[in-house]
């Protein structure tokens, strides 16, 4: 059975498996020597901030086994990320939980984006952007491309240097915050955490333009933890 593409799709009849390099080679086509792929982690969570990364490739050796991160155990995405690390230009930014409720999450999103890729030590001429937007501000061409950390191997190199990169540094935040169990859920909503929330109120990791944690009313706005 054939599938009905997106029309950004770099294939005529059925999206790929997994990610490949179709969406870099378009661009190479096109005459852009140098492209990255950006993607974020912890647009949902209630707590910490969103982190994203850029990665370029300059061939065609990427490590075996890479996917969307959603996709990946935690030990494949530990793996992958040491092996992109050492086979790629890579850099990371992020947006803190305070600039996520001052300017919202998808514009902390994308500019964690920017940042990333500007941050880079090579600068690409061409950069692919996971989702429907691509940010402003950047000094290349850039094309979203929907769920591109599945299809692009660029994006999801990014999509995992992202995820871990967050993942660590919530991992760190429940030493320094150990009622939260941030560890654990990496400040999801998840039951433990609306759990500590309601106990304990908020901390300064918290996104305080979340619900929950926005309302007027809740028990978790009774107090900030220091």
């Amino acid at each position: 059975m054939i599938k009905r593409l997106p029309a950004d799709s770099p294939t005529l009849f059925a999206l790929p498996e997994g990610p490949d390099f179709a969406f870099e080679e378009m661009a190479r086509r096109d005459g852009f020597q140098c492209v990255a792929g950006a993607d974020e982690a912890g647009r949902g969570p209630l707590a910490g901030p969103v982190v994203a990364a850029a990665v370029i490739f300059h061939d065609k050796s990427t490590p075996k086994g890479l996917n969307d991160s959603k996709q990946l155990s935690l030990a494949q995405r530990e793996y992958l990320f040491d092996e992109i690390m050492a086979t790629a230009t890579v850099a990371i930014a992020s947006s803190s939980a305070p600039t996520i409720d001052r300017i919202d999450i998808r514009k902390a999103s994308l500019d964690a984006m920017r940042r990333a890729l500007l941050l880079l030590t090579v600068q690409p001429d061409y950069a692919l952007i996971d989702g429907r937007d691509v940010p402003t501000g950047l000094h290349c061409r850039g094309k979203a491309v929907i769920k591109g950390d599945a299809r692009s191997l660029s994006i999801a190199a990014a999509s995992i240097i992202a995820k871990v990169t967050r993942d660590r540094m919530m991992a760190r935040a429940g030493l320094v915050f150990p009622a939260y169990g941030f560890e654990r859920h990496a400040g999801y909503a998840t039951a433990e955490h609306r759990a500590a929330i309601t106990r304990a109120g908020g901390c300064m990791l918290h996104r305080w333009s979340f619900r929950p944690l926005r309302q007027d009313d809740s028990a978790a706005n009774a107090g900030i933890a220091d």
